[in-house]
């Protein structure tokens, strides 16, 4: 068998998720089918860096697959672009060496999310952007949004239930641009793992501390308690994109 690496990008909006599920569609799924046509019928199966949740996007989402014979990574890549549906995107394809795994070779992960703060919102961006109709005061947010770099517990800003047992991560960018042009706030964070939901709800805090509905200290009582109760709300999927995925040599 012969592995190949690819980079991949793909409309969140009309995926249930990344991962395969029952009487709902996924980026997986429709990648899945695509690679079973090429390999005249044989199931292939797909490996991805992570998993992004319903109406999440991606820019630069990594997976790995097996197949028979060696192809052409270029051959290969344009099959799988021109084949897959208009929402997924094969940015390249390469042949690796049999020990990669997308999801278990060390890595780091760079997620974007985009506030729309625009009054009105704008409609095309409904799907690719949060919108926030409220006050901010920006200087708050970088303040606190700066609190989050380094290496922490950040069971508080995960989502109950998780079967995660170890929270500790550590992101080593965590940063806020304002695009004033288009009344857009950018959030960028990385680092080498995320919890289930954790951008979200970092997100949802910091808007609420920018809104003046928390102290910017909140950020440092959440990490310290371990308290998902005193973070703020959750914030939409639909601003959500996994960046890119970067890997040790």
């Amino acid at each position: 068998m012969t592995r190949y690496k690819a980079i991949i990008s793909y409309d969140g909006h009309g995926f249930a998720g990344f991962q395969r599920q029952l009487h709902a569609r996924s980026v997986q799924e429709e990648i899945e089918k695509t690679l079973t046509k090429i390999n005249s019928g044989a199931s292939v199966v797909i490996h991805g860096a992570g998993r992004t949740d319903s109406g999440v996007h991606a820019l630069g989402q990594v997976i790995h697959f097996d197949l028979p014979q060696k192809r052409d990574g270029e051959k290969l890549r344009f099959a799988l672009d021109t084949q897959t549906p208009e929402d997924i995107d094969f940015i390249s394809v390469e042949e690796v060496n049999e020990a990669f795994h997308s999801r278990y070779c060390k890595h780091s992960k760079t997620y974007e999310f985009i506030v729309d703060i625009g009054r009105p919102k704008n409609p095309m961006m409904r799907y690719y952007a949060t919108h926030y109709p409220y006050p901010l005061d920006l200087s708050l947010i970088e303040e606190a949004i700066e609190k989050l770099e380094g290496t922490h517990d950040f069971t508080g800003f995960t989502a109950s239930g998780t079967s995660v047992e170890n929270k500790i991560r550590t992101i080593t960018e965590a940063r806020l641009v304002f695009d004033e042009k288009r009344n857009f706030l950018m959030f960028t964070f990385s680092g080498n793992g995320f919890l289930y939901k954790q951008i979200r709800n970092m997100v949802g805090t910091l808007l609420k501390i920018g809104n003046g509905r928390m102290p910017v200290e909140q950020i440092d009582r959440i990490l310290t308690e371990k308290d998902r109760h005193l973070a703020g709300p959750t914030a939409a999927p639909n601003g959500l994109y996994l960046k890119e995925i970067r890997y040790e040599e």
